[in-house]
Order: C-alpha cells, then structure tokens, then sequence
C-alpha cells in the first residue's frame, strides 16, 4: 500500500509562539492577528504586527489600524503663483496616499483671522491630523494649542508658526535661505554700495527670517555693501516692487536687490526703465516661467526655490507617521532648497496649466 502518512507540518507554530513570547499574547491571539480573523483588541494587535516585523516574519503583515484617517491641510488664497505649485504638488502627493488617508484641502483668506480660528477649531469628522500655512497671530497660536489638546497632529508648513507644541515644520530653513542670498550678493556685486531689502510680507515668519537673515550674512562678511535700515514690505505686489525700486535708484549707488517674495514684474520694470538690467545685482525667491524668463535675459541673477513637492512630501510623512500610518520616521531636518541661475535653469514649464 502507497504511505498515507499526513505530509511534515509546517514550522508555523514555533514561529508564532516566538511572535506571542515578544509580544506578550498568546499564540491563538497571533493566529488570529496575523490570518485576521476571531476579534482582537486594538492594543494586542498592535503588538503582535510589531513583533512579528522585528522578528522579520517573511509574510505580508495585517494593518494596525482600521478606519479612514482624515488629514486638513489649510493653505492660504494667496495668488502667488508658489501656492499654484505647492497645490498641484499636494495633489501630486495625494494620488501615491492609502485609500485609509482622507486629505480634505481648504484655502482660507489669508489674512481673516476668524475664517482661520475658525478652519482650526473642531472638526466635524474626527481629524487625526492637520498640516497648515499661514500667518502667525496670537489668536492662530491659541487655535493651534487648542487642535492640539485635542490630539490633533499638527504640522507648519512653508512658514513656521513655533512655540505652540506643534508637530513639526515642514519648509525650508528660511534663514539659512536669506544668509544664501546675502551671500550670493556679496560674491557678485563687487562695487561698493547699498543692497535694498524688500520684504513681500512682514505678518510671515519665512519672509522676516530671509531678511534677517540675508542683512546678518551681508554685515558680518561684506563690508563692501550696506543694507539699508529698515526692509520694505510690498505686499507682493508689482507696483509696490517698482516704486520701491525706481526710488532706491533714483537716490544712486544701489548695488543690488534682494526680494523675498513676489512683485517681480515691478523689479524687472524699474530695472529696464532706468537701464539697470544686467548691472544690479537681484536675488528672489521661488523658480517661475517669469523668472527664468528674468534670469536668460540677465536682469535676475539667482532664484531660490523652496521645493513645494518635498514640503509637501515632509509634511505629509510626518503628520502620517505620528498617526501610525507610515513606519519609517521621516527626516527632522528641514526641507532643502535649491538655488537656480542662468546655467541650470529647464525649458519645460515649472508651473503646469
């Protein structure tokens, strides 16, 4: 007669009695964890995925936790066209996310304090985490520790709004960003003279940092050139830019512009206008059509760009891995920005219709 003994088993069991050792179950809880069936609590299951991935367990594990996570993301309605960008990278972002993950995106009045507390305040779904860019304002910062006794994860983006308990910031070093301008207008304006600091807008933390600190790097390593006492804020407008400008020339002696925002079209306009173009030293911020349009011809020297898809990225990784969704702990440094000139600037459009 052919042998009928049952086939060898497999080593299944001793595998989960390691599993329920480290994880402090038994191994029915691991069988039904990891084959998910029978009910488990939340806690144990938890533990037993945890153990059994530092065990290495050669199997596709079980989801930690069921149920839909819902992630704010609050933007300001800025027109600047970096908020166009840093919108189609968080759609860009969305397509990669776990169907669990809800992002529910809002673009609030960048200035209305009310509309802000407001978009801060209790969610009618249960939100498990929230990532927002805008102004900081007392009544901002008391609505942010408020989100946050509520559990809420919370994350800043492109400007930081600190001292409130927040997560993380996930944006440039701002200004690390300013002493990189400083810099590049020290090393390129060699006459001596004034550099005009214009400030698109004061009520934000990143554009007061750039300031800060392109005027520290300017001091301290180029005694050549002179910031003059206060920076300008323009509001990122073009008229404010151009009359700014078209006075800082009309006085003389002006070897260059720094521009932490936008009004760009106004700088460019004084530029040309009193036959500046190609001969003042000018550094702004974010890579556009219109810049390296700017900077071929010669009039813009440097773009510095802050990189929307890796804020977006950053503040998307932390705020989920603090929810339990990602594994891996994202970086705690800040995101890298990058420097554009006329050598390596690209054809293609940085900004898709």
């Amino acid at each position: 007669m052919a042998n009928s003994a049952a086939p060898p088993r497999r080593k299944r069991s001793a595998r989960f009695i390691e599993i329920a050792q480290l994880a402090g179950v038994s191994p029915s809880t691991v069988d039904r964890v990891l084959n998910e069936r029978g009910s488990v609590s939340d806690a144990a299951r938890k533990r037993v995925v945890a153990a059994a991935r530092e065990l290495a367990v050669p199997r596709l594990l079980p989801e930690t936790r069921h149920g839909l996570i819902h992630v704010d993301v609050l933007l300001p309605d800025s027109e600047a066209p970096f908020f166009s960008r840093l919108n189609q990278a968080l759609q860009r972002a969305m397509q990669m996310l776990d169907r669990r993950v809800v992002v529910h995106r809002m673009v609030l009045s960048a200035a209305d304090d009310d509309v802000i507390t407001k978009a801060i305040g209790p969610s009618r779904r249960q939100r498990a985490a929230l990532i927002i860019t805008t102004h900081d304002t007392t009544p901002v910062r008391d609505a942010l520790r408020s989100a946050i006794a509520r559990g809420e994860q919370v994350v800043t983006m492109v400007t930081d709004i600190p001292d409130t308990g927040r997560l993380h910031y996930a944006g440039i070093d701002n200004v690390c960003a300013g002493r990189t301008a400083g810099y590049y207008i020290g090393r390129l304006a060699r006459q001596p003279g004034r550099v005009l600091l214009l400030c698109g807008r004061m009520d934000y933390r990143a554009h007061l940092d750039r300031i800060g600190g392109c005027r520290a790097q300017i001091d301290e390593a180029f005694a050549h050139l002179t910031c003059q006492y206060e920076p300008i804020e323009t509001q990122d407008e073009d008229d404010r830019c151009y009359y700014a400008v078209a006075k800082a020339l009309e006085r003389g002696g002006l070897s260059a512009i720094y521009n932490s925002g936008y009004g760009s079209a106004g700088v460019e306009a004084a530029l040309r206008k009193f036959g500046a173009a190609n001969k003042v030293v000018w550094v702004g911020h974010e890579m556009l059509d219109l810049h390296r349009d700017f900077i071929k011809a010669g009039s813009m020297d440097i773009a510095i760009d802050q990189d929307p898809d890796g804020q977006v990225i950053a503040a998307l990784q932390h705020a989920l891995y603090a929810c339990g969704i990602v594994d891996t702990a994202p970086r705690a440094e800040p995101v890298e920005f990058r420097v554009f000139c006329s050598a390596n600037v690209r054809h293609s459009p940085y900004l898709s219709e």
